[in-house]
């Protein structure tokens, strides 16, 4: 899990070992300081030899100077180390959601993948900070002044051996508790992401339901439970300061005493007075190296549930990839479902599709009906291998769609499907989507072609328009003419429209589908839709119900031959012909 981690690293392996260097020589130094300062006081302050100052005054000058500048430098490039790891693991996640299937991206919200992102790699950044810079200060730390400890007086010294167990029993039981603690606020963290993120996405709606106080109401339960977890956690943490003053003061008054003892009883001979005050500042030095220990165990413990959830998006692997040598052309827009059944959990028990046999010619027209929940829109899904097929085999062109290259496929299916979004942008970047190189000739032609081109030419910039983030700032039905173009601009071999034409008029609507059969003859096309007169002039339409085929024909023989069809058939005349009401 660490090791994959790892391997954002990268570039910044450099910087990542010399950080730890500059630690360990700032390391050396500050402890050589207090060996110095026992020199001084017994050398020279109690001999009274100025010369002896003078000498070790400027040494001691020197090791400062040179501990600091030490630590600056390891302190660059621990920051520069940490903030590259941070980037390439941010871009390392980023690029791996692009590959995900869609039933990769169903396993993860969108709310989760954001915290992923965002709070989870900034404390594996902070977590690899402290690995690379004070994770390797405090067990340096530690061992060397113990060994100098040792070597000044053993016995004063095993004072030391003594509280170290203590202390660390201590931080460690601190440290266990916390994790899970921790682990749980992480996970509401993607609660409280997912609660802002479909406030401020669906603000319109929020606004016009006047339900402002409820999503508050919402937004201030999760942060409870987030502020409830935190606090529950710091109440434990905050015994770490207590338990480090109680063992630095204890430590203090055993060394005081018998340090003292030995001074008096010995004469001098065995410690001396400088030697008593180095072991003071060892005191010191190690047990905040206990501190520093404990430190980097919690914000490991902090960051150990950030880099499970990380490894996660990392460690997941595309359901859907290339095959070996796959195919790159393909030849035309037939289409042929044999036996295909597909469930979106792998689960023959909660199949959506079950048993579809059906052809599709190359140019032809082909009108989708049924009601929510039939199966229509998981049916076209399967054509761009959005998803595979659970049982079955699907072929385009002839070719099983699993033998081609992804990027192939997809390039001759567009797809404007329900859900589908603009980019902030202008219209013109928007519409190049279906096509990076097209002229603003081709721009205006395909926009012509959706009846998008009209209303564009209304704006003051016209093509050139801004779209806010999410096409916010156009209507419902300019967006869905804007996503037509956009995929007609790719002038596939099949494209689908998913009840992308719901939100126009049927005017409209009508000079989009008889656009479609003049200049697009030979593009296969399925418009999924919801009114009878946006398919009865198709060449076939196939009615959906449970998942299964219930009806193909025209729209004369479904009349004549359909139940479902005839039943939608008239419930639409009636609530359009007020002589059909009489």
């Amino acid at each position: 899990m660490v090791k994959r981690l790892l391997k954002s690293v990268r570039e910044y392996k450099r910087d990542s070992f010399l950080a730890p260097f500059f630690v360990a020589l700032e390391v050396i130094l500050e402890v050589v300081i207090p060996l110095l300062m026992a020199q001084l006081i017994d050398d020279g302050i109690y001999s009274g030899e100025m010369n002896m100052v003078y000498k070790i005054g400027l040494e001691l000058i020197i090791c400062a100077a040179l501990s600091l500048f030490f630590g600056m430098l390891s302190g660059m490039f621990a920051a520069k180390a940490s903030a590259g790891f941070a980037k390439n693991l941010r871009e390392d996640l980023y690029f791996k959601v692009q590959d995900f299937s869609f039933a990769n991206i169903d396993k993860f919200s969108t709310s989760s993948l954001v915290t992923r992102l965002t709070t989870d790699v900034t404390n594996v950044q902070n977590a690899y900070q402290m690995v690379i810079r004070i994770a390797v200060r405090a067990p340096l730390m530690l061992l060397i002044s113990l060994g100098f400890a040792f070597s000044i007086n053993s016995q004063l010294a095993l004072v030391f051996l003594l509280l170290i167990p203590i202390l660390g029993f201590g931080l460690f039981f601190i440290a266990s508790r916390v994790h899970s603690i921790i682990s749980r606020v992480f996970k509401k963290y993607d609660a409280l992401n997912n609660v802002v993120e479909e406030n401020v996405s669906g603000i319109r709606v929020v606004k016009s339901f006047v339900l402002e106080q409820e999503e508050i109401h919402k937004f201030k339960k999760v942060s409870e439970n987030i502020y409830r977890g935190f606090t529950k956690g710091e109440k434990i943490l905050a015994l770490n300061n207590p338990l480090m003053q109680f063992s630095v003061y204890l430590c203090i008054l055993l060394i005081s005493w018998f340090g003292a003892r030995i001074i008096v009883e010995t004469n001098m001979t065995a410690l001396t007075t400088g030697e008593l005050m180095t072991m003071f500042t060892y005191t010191i030095q190690i047990l905040s190296s206990l501190m520093m220990l404990s430190m980097v165990f919690m914000m490991i413990i902090i960051s150990r549930a950030s880099i499970e959830r990380i490894s996660e998006v990392l460690a997941e692997k595309p359901t859907i990839k290339n095959k070996p040598n796959a195919i790159t052309e393909v030849t035309n827009g037939s289409i042929e479902f044999k036996n295909v059944s597909f469930s979106y959990v792998n689960k023959k028990e909660k199949e959506c599709l079950k048993h579809i046999n059906l052809t599709i010619s190359s140019g032809e027209t082909v009108g989708v009906i049924g009601g929510t929940g039939s199966g229509k829109s998981s049916l076209v899904n399967l054509i761009p291998r959005l998803y595979d097929v659970t049982e079955g085999e699907l072929l385009v062109g002839g070719v099983n769609v699993r033998d081609y290259e992804l990027e192939s496929l997809r390039k001759q299916v567009a797809c404007v499907l329900q859900k589908n979004v603009l980019f902030s942008g202008t219209i013109l970047d928007n519409i190049r989507w279906g096509d990076a190189t097209a002229s603003i000739d081709e721009v205006k032609r395909v926009c012509q072609l959706a009846q998008a081109d009209e209303f564009i030419m209304r704006f003051p910039n016209q093509y050139y328009t801004h779209i806010e983030e999410g096409g916010t700032n156009v209507s419902g039905g300019q967006k869905q003419r804007l996503c037509i173009a956009r995929a007609l601009l790719r002038k596939p071999k099949i494209l689908i429209l998913d009840d992308s034409t719901s939100a126009v008029d049927t005017k409209t609507d009508s000079l989009i589908q008889k656009a479609f059969k003049e200049e697009l003859a030979d593009t296969t096309k399925i418009i999924i839709a919801q009114r009878i007169s946006s398919v009865e002039e198709c060449d076939k339409i196939i009615v959906m119900d449970k998942g299964k085929i219930n009806g193909i024909g025209t729209h004369e023989e479904l009349l004549k031959n359909n139940r479902i069809y005839r039943e939608v058939y008239t419930s639409q005349r009636k609530g359009s012909d007020p002589d059909a009401k009489k």
